[in-house]
């Protein structure tokens, strides 16, 4: 088990050696920062991850000491149409596969992805966590609020959200892992799946699937029974789930379907729940760690969501670092090196 940096928002050289400083060999990136090919004299948009721009990420990110652990989504609009099952999502598909095949070729293990269609939400940034520190808050009865679809994550270029029922997402998530896993199994790439946040359903009219144990279940054991498809196992959103969280790191870690996690606590479950710091929600972490260890899990943690702290840099280096470190020593109790 290690401790992972997290360049999903950006990477340069200041953060890899921030991580570095901490101890960290790992990171989880963000869409690769080099831009894409000229085309005919100029950059265009290709809806896939290019093979050398990946190239260049994993060079950039090895010259530092580091390694990557995994790619963590594409842009949303590379693969909106096949969430929302409409025309156009076949060509989608093709360019997730190119993503897949040139991630294996550049020899990067893992890709996260979600399947919300309405994107993550909150309701509200305020300062009532822990000694004031601004954390992310939901309370789901505002969140078809006037005004809360301009913080649908990945609507802001999109349009309007279609109203989605739960057999049609079922559906469109089938359509595409029935046709991407195989390819996944091929480039030797995991594909792993980030559950709804926050897992309750419907959000602005339209389903949310992948609020359950149960949903992740079916996705993992009966839609995409691979050993290339897992979770993006977000454990503060699982923890948000009406089901119990260490039974979830049991079950899902004992059959290895973990690909990674994000390490981070909350106050409680849906409807209403607060996000807070790694040591002050309802769940133990040292017991959620004990239990990462005794399924014998031996992939990268990475800090989540951490709430803003007083004086801290834009990125939040003062709270990551507490994470980060609260993760390592728990890590460290178990024996785990």
């Amino acid at each position: 088990m290690r401790v992972a940096l997290d360049c999903r928002s950006h990477l340069d050289n200041e953060l890899l050696d921030f991580g570095r400083q901490l101890g960290c060999v790992d990171i989880v990136a963000g869409y690769p920062t080099v831009p894409p090919p000229m085309i005919h004299g100029h950059v265009e948009p290709l809806g896939y991850y290019d093979f050398l721009q990946l190239v260049h990420l994993k060079q950039r990110v090895e010259e530092r000491g580091m390694r990557v652990a995994a790619i963590e989504n594409v842009p949303y609009f590379w693969y909106d149409k096949v969430i929302r099952g409409q025309a156009g999502r076949d060509q989608q598909i093709e360019n997730w596969m190119r993503t897949l095949r040139n991630m294996g070729r550049a020899g990067i293990p893992i890709l996260g992805y979600h399947f919300m269609a309405a994107g993550g939400t909150d309701t509200s940034r305020e300062p009532v966590g822990r000694g004031g520190a601004m954390v992310r808050r939901v309370r789901y009865a505002l969140v078809d609020a006037p005004g809360k679809e301009d913080n649908r994550l990945a609507w802001r270029d999109i349009g309007s959200i279609p109203q989605l029922t739960d057999d049609q997402m079922w559906a469109n998530i089938t359509y595409f892992l029935k046709a991407v896993v195989p390819v996944a199994e091929e480039a030797g790439v995991k594909m792993a799946l980030h559950p709804d946040d926050p897992p309750i359903s419907p959000v602005l009219g339209t389903a949310c699937i992948i609020r359950s144990h149960t949903a992740l279940r079916r996705v993992v054991e009966e839609i995409a029974p691979s050993d290339h498809s897992g979770l993006e196992f977000c454990q503060g959103t699982i923890s948000e789930m009406p089901d119990d969280v260490y039974e979830a790191i049991r079950y899902f870690g004992t059959r290895k379907k973990i690909f990674y996690v994000h390490f981070r606590n909350v106050s409680g479950k849906v409807p209403d729940f607060d996000e807070t710091f790694v040591d002050d929600g309802y769940v133990d972490m040292w017991k959620a760690m004990r239990i990462y260890n005794d399924v014998g899990y031996n992939g990268v943690f990475i800090e989540d969501h951490v709430p803003a702290m007083t004086g801290d840099s834009p990125h939040g280096h003062r709270s990551r670092a507490f994470a980060m470190g609260y993760a390592k020593g728990l890590m460290r109790m178990t024996g785990a090196r």
